[in-house]
């Protein structure tokens, strides 16, 4: 069986070990490449992951705890993608550091927080439940978006074998 409150902490738990995996091993020449004009490198997935982490997940559920709405977030406008200083390893430490105050948060809900309600700017009423899901998910879903930048010079320079990756070239 599923469950939320524990598969939610798992993903969330393995994914600054990913990154420093990442940002302790490989080059930020690779770490910093953009896998086409306009989409973001592994770096600026791993900021993004940063200004969710400050700024919107555990944001969200302290307001769900004290029963408040929260607003929108924009990456663009509220973000720190284009300002990003700090080394991948910086980067990645940052993150850990943040993601452990976010995780002990977690362990403080139980079952019955689940169903407990709040309004996003955006889209309505949502539950808590549904916002831990879409928290897996969007660290999931950037930590492959940063994996598919950083495999981008590894296809391009594999000849005969790039059309075995056609599902993971970035668009020009």
């Amino acid at each position: 069986m599923f469950d939320i409150l524990k598969d939610s902490a798992t993903i969330l738990q393995t994914t600054p070990l990913n990154w420093e995996n990442l940002t302790n091993t490989l080059s930020e020449d690779l770490l910093n490449l953009s896998p086409a004009p306009g989409e973001w490198s592994a770096l600026d997935c791993l900021q993004h992951l940063v200004d969710t982490e400050q700024w919107v997940f555990p944001v969200r559920v302290r307001a769900f705890l004290a029963g408040q709405d929260f607003p929108a977030f924009d990456p663009d406008s509220q973000g720190k993608i284009s300002k990003r200083s700090l080394s991948g390893k910086a980067l990645s430490a940052e993150f850990s550091r943040m993601r452990s105050e976010s995780l002990f948060l977690l362990k403080a809900l139980n079952a019955t927080d689940l169903d407990r309600t709040a309004r996003h700017a955006e889209l309505g009423q949502v539950t808590l439940s549904e916002m831990l899901y879409e928290w897996a998910a969007h660290d999931l879903m950037h930590t492959v978006q940063a994996e598919r930048a950083l495999m981008q010079p590894f296809i391009k320079g594999c000849g005969p074998w790039q059309p075995y990756f056609r599902d993971h070239v970035a668009k020009t």
